[in-house]
């Protein structure tokens, strides 16, 4: 691990490998809080370096504290989940992996989840690998050990990757403030532009930074700069997936921005398209279904919309906004009870949703059903109340307009 000032969140990481990890290396850069304390009472071998721009550098020096046969890598707001236990205990105990040998594995993919994620919650990430000195991290930012991984099964024909589709790490993210979201992003694209002017050939650095554009809002630099790596074809089937999927959210923003919509819509839907056809896990793609979805409902392609929006509940039927999306397409076609069962399922798998109850509240006036309807508005109102007092504000003069406030 790499760690600085993770007081609140590294407890946590380090329960969920409790009794697994048979040691734990932690390189700190620089913590002005507990983090090192909480870290060597876990039992964890704790050094320090200065932090210098560059994330593979500290990563290999954690690296070069482990002495076991295999690393896990985790961050610190980053768990191991039940099923990712169970993954390494089958490593420990050299059982195989589908098809492959256990003295042939040389790295296991596995699927990490982005709690709270609406759009793309799921990735498929390179942190559990053998500890061998050739197994090393590359790039300043975004860094990961693929580069040399594949290097090492050039020279040596018997390694295999073996990818584990269950969620084996839960990642939480990060509760900042809006001014560390802004250090955090000039931190990123301070190491990334060099990077990129360094190596103008690394597509899959290129997508990154394209991305952290798009999340900027800074669409007119995004657009090039993943054009040209989707022309370089210097990219394995991930990054051309988030290539086409960055390339589709920016084409779709442009739309609101530029003067040919039709042609930058028409672009988005081709790219979101390109993404799904795209040879890589399905719930990968649960990003450019929903994102497809959107565009499509947004063009009054009710029918396609509501095509990708399945697609999405079939491969991942636990995520809500999946109908609540199915919701509102049903609703616009004004199939009232199928809309309200979708936004029912919504709330089923999360209590506290509240754009599906103030949903379901039209639903069910529509319906006739005012006491339920009153009821949905209510629970709507209370749970934006605190974040959002505007928008609370607004639903309960929508209810007293509709005359609930009297039923």
């Amino acid at each position: 691990m790499i760690v600085k000032d993770e007081a609140a969140k590294l407890p946590l990481c380090l329960a969920s490998v409790k009794g697994l990890a048979d040691e734990i290396s932690v390189i700190d850069t620089g913590s002005g809080d507990r983090t090192p304390t909480i870290a060597q009472d876990a039992g964890a071998k704790v050094n320090f370096q200065m932090w210098a721009d560059d994330f593979s550098k500290a990563r290999n020096a954690s690296l070069d504290q482990a002495t076991s046969d295999w690393i896990l890598v985790l961050d610190a707001d980053e768990t191991l989940t039940e099923q990712g236990r169970q993954l390494i205990q089958a490593i420990k105990l050299e059982q195989p992996l589908g098809n492959v040998k256990p003295q042939d594995l040389l790295m296991v993919t596995v699927m990490r989840q982005e709690v709270g994620a609406a759009q793309s919650p799921y990735s498929q990430v390179s942190r559990l690998f053998r500890n061998l000195p050739a197994v090393q991290y590359y790039r300043p930012y975004h860094e990961g050990v693929d580069d040399s991984v594949a290097a090492l099964m050039a020279k040596e024909k018997h390694w295999q990757v073996a990818q584990f589709g269950n969620v084996a790490i839960e990642h939480t993210g990060y509760g900042v403030d809006a001014i560390a979201a802004k250090d955090k992003y000039k931190r990123a694209q301070r190491i990334m532009e060099k990077h990129t002017a360094d190596h103008p050939q690394d597509a899959y650095m290129a997508n990154k930074l394209g991305a952290l554009y798009a999340a900027a809002g800074e669409w007119k630099k995004a657009l090039p700069l993943l054009e040209d790596a989707l022309r370089s074809g210097n990219f394995d089937a991930n990054t051309e997936y988030e290539l086409h999927y960055h390339l589709g959210i920016t084409h779709k923003h442009l739309a609101t921005i530029e003067g040919s919509e039709a042609d930058h819509l028409l672009a988005a839907e081709k790219a979101y398209r390109q993404a799904i056809d795209t040879p890589i896990a399905g719930r990968l793609k649960l990003g450019a279904h929903l994102n497809l979805g959107g565009l499509l409902a947004h063009k009054g392609k009710i029918d396609g919309a509501i095509a990708q929006y399945e697609a999405a509940a079939r491969i991942d039927p636990k995520q809500p906004t999946v109908y609540l999306n199915l919701g509102l397409m049903h609703k616009a076609k004004g199939y009232l009870e199928p809309a309200l069962r979708a936004y029912e399922y919504a709330i089923l798998l999360d209590p506290n949703y509240a754009a599906a109850y103030q949903n379901m509240a039209v639903v069910l006036f529509k319906l006739g059903k005012l006491p339920q309807s009153k009821q949905a508005f209510e629970r709507a109102i209370a749970l934006v109340a605190r974040e959002n007092p505007a928008e609370s504000d607004r639903l309960r003069q929508g209810m007293k307009g509709l005359g609930l406030d009297k039923v």
